[in-house]
């Protein structure tokens, strides 16, 4: 058996934190069983360890479940109520990954998501969009920035999130499965 060299262009092995400005955390659910709901959350952080070996890396995250936006607000404080996610009792989702593994061409990040108190194995497919020097670094010979999306599925009711609502003529107004589209920009740290 030999061991596959796995090789990225411009790969940088490092610690890198999140930058919230130029990331974004967003989601999509079945509404009314005709269209999707969308939202997504302002406030997040995160760190991610490139190994030296890519299959090596590993990615923390955590999401304040309060920054929720979906452009409206009544929605928005219904979805941090005791309905959704109760956010007085649970204000952060987590996220820690466990593993990193090719897919054909591709990678998944294996990790664990938490929300509600409740953490159920969520597999994360993984673009790497590339590794670049970073302008805004104090000095930028020595600063990277690493793009990465990444997207997934989860069913909100094994997270204890169940509310819902029949409509008229049948169906319910929320589908259970919920789409994550994570596109990520990081810093390298330097110290």
């Amino acid at each position: 058996m030999t061991a596959e060299v796995v090789e990225i262009p411009g790969y940088v092995a490092g610690t890198w934190t999140i930058d919230p400005v130029h990331s974004d955390v967003s989601f999509a659910v079945r509404h009314l069983m005709v269209s999707k709901a969308r939202g997504r959350f302002g406030s997040f952080e995160g760190r991610i360890v490139t190994g030296a070996d890519p299959l090596d890396s590993s990615v923390t995250a955590t999401i304040d479940l309060a920054s929720i936006d979906t452009n409206n607000a009544q929605r928005d404080d219904h979805i941090r109520s005791a309905d959704f996610f109760e956010v007085e009792k649970y204000p952060t989702m987590t996220y820690q990954s466990t593993g990193v593994r090719r897919d054909g061409d591709d990678y998944v990040v294996d990790g664990e998501l938490t929300l509600k108190g409740v953490t159920r194995p969520v597999p994360l497919k993984l673009e790497l969009n590339g590794f670049g020097p970073d302008p805004f670094a104090s000095d930028p010979a020595k600063g990277a920035r690493a793009g990465f999306t990444a997207t997934g599925e989860i069913d909100r009711t094994e997270f204890g999130v169940t509310y819902n609502g029949p409509i008229p003529g049948g169906g319910v107004a929320l589908g259970e499965k919920v789409q994550i589209v994570l596109e990520i920009e990081a810093v390298l740290q330097t110290s």
